[in-house]
């Protein structure tokens, strides 16, 4: 599929999210890093777990509002905030020492706004596909934004330390610029809207999401990505935080490697793999059975990430690096691709919010790790991985490839 025949929404999202996700990958991935530096690791592990118990709620209310209004109109608001929010934190920095709450605060805010417009894009995006180019979209998307954080995680590896505001300054004129750009190219054809139905609107939101909530296939997946994102998300949390503490520096000369770089070099790594191996691999495994190529993907997956959660050797930590990697690259186009079949086309709004809550959960098992691993030591923290990572792999497992089995037997009651 040629760049001209894309959708104009479909360019438009993935030209802003390029570069808003390189410069802001220069940043996220070390804000655990950066709030157990400054208030200590439970304080750091509490707050960001209750930014994200925050963002499932906001992300719901967001995909109720995606369905009931403009979804353009969300998103110039939404990412409007963003770009305020951004620069509210880039000024807390610049008084050392007395402005941590107030970046807290305005790092509180950009989560409940974020959340908020993140159905509302999710959405559009498969308002402006079709089931013929869904799969082309999703691949092209997803090798942009691994290459994205890529150049992101090494310009924040690189200059994180010593360049904080530099850094911040920098996200908040990219942000700056994703309104202006939504207000001039995006477009928002969708003409009919939901409507509301009960007079108490928290009532109303509810009821919107019980179809979703009802649909046990789709509950299983969703509940089982958490556990299986979590072990992705972890590497920014609580490996991120042990490397910081006890990993080894190395030394190149007069280039050392501490714990930030090396957490920098596996995420480099993990995205340069991704953009290098995406389309070889799916060619690959299109030949194979999906159920077969899920399975032996996450497999692998799983090995990588349960050995990384505990190594402090840098080849080790390479090494399987690159397995958890092509795990990775194997089940997760099978993954993304049923799991998009299996929103009813009404709903993508609520469901799209729903299945956020996969990325919302996965982020909140990540950073309690953070709590967890003040208390257990790293190989029981592996232990504690391979569980979560089982646990997910059944449960993705049964919603994709059991979910048609209870039909079977009204479909025979019927032919007789």
């Amino acid at each position: 599929m040629k760049w001209k025949e894309y959708p104009q929404n479909i360019r438009v999202r993935l030209i802003t999210s390029f570069f808003n996700r390189m410069v802001s990958m220069a940043v996220m991935p070390f804000m655990a890093l950066f709030f157990a530096e400054e208030l200590g690791k439970v304080w750091a592990g509490l707050f960001l777990v209750g930014t994200v118990v925050i963002s499932f709620i906001v992300n719901l209310i967001g995909g109720y509002i995606s369905d009931r209004f403009q979804r353009k109109k969300v998103l110039l608001v939404t990412s409007s905030l963003n770009a305020l929010l951004f620069l509210i934190m880039t000024l807390s920095l610049l008084p050392e020492q007395n402005g941590i709450w107030l970046f807290a605060a305005a790092y509180t805010a950009f989560i409940v706004t974020s959340s908020l417009g993140r159905p509302a894009m999710h959405a559009i995006i498969i308002d402006s596909t079709t089931p013929e180019n869904r799969k082309a979209v999703y691949a092209i998307d997803y090798w942009l934004i691994n290459l994205s954080m890529a150049i992101g995680t090494a310009i924040g590896g690189l200059m994180y330390v010593s360049h904080k505001v530099e850094l911040f300054l920098l996200l908040s004129i990219t942000s700056a610029m994703l309104p202006v750009a939504y207000n001039i190219w995006l477009k928002d054809e969708r003409t009919r809207l939901l409507e509301k139905r009960h007079q108490n609107v928290f009532y109303d939101l509810l009821q919107n999401y019980k179809v979703a909530f009802q649909d046990a296939p789709f509950v299983k997946v969703v509940a089982g990505s958490i556990f299986i994102f979590a072990a992705e998300f972890s590497l920014n949390s609580y490996i991120g935080v042990r490397l910081a503490e006890s990993f080894t520096p190395l030394s190149f000369g007069a280039f050392e490697v501490g714990g930030v770089r090396m957490l920098s070099f596996l995420n480099i790594l993990n995205m340069l793999l991704v953009v290098c191996l995406t389309f070889w691999i799916n060619r690959f495994t299109n030949r194979f059975r999906k159920q077969n190529v899920l399975l032996i993907g996450l497999a692998i997956y799983g090995v990588g990430y349960v050995v990384i959660t505990s190594a402090n050797t840098w080849y080790v930590l390479i090494a399987f690096m690159a397995v958890a990697t092509i795990g990775e690259l194997i089940y997760s186009p099978v993954r993304n691709a049923e799991q998009a079949n299996m929103m009813p086309e009404d709903k993508r709004g609520s469901y799209s919010a729903f299945s956020n809550l996969s990325f919302s959960g996965a982020d909140l098992v990540a950073r309690s790790t953070i709590i967890i691993g003040a208390y257990l030591a790293p190989m029981m923290m592996s232990v504690y991985m391979g569980v979560l990572l089982m646990a997910g792999t059944a449960l993705v497992y049964a919603g994709l490839f059991y979910k048609k089995q209870p039909n079977k037997k009204a479909v025979l009651t019927k032919a007789l």
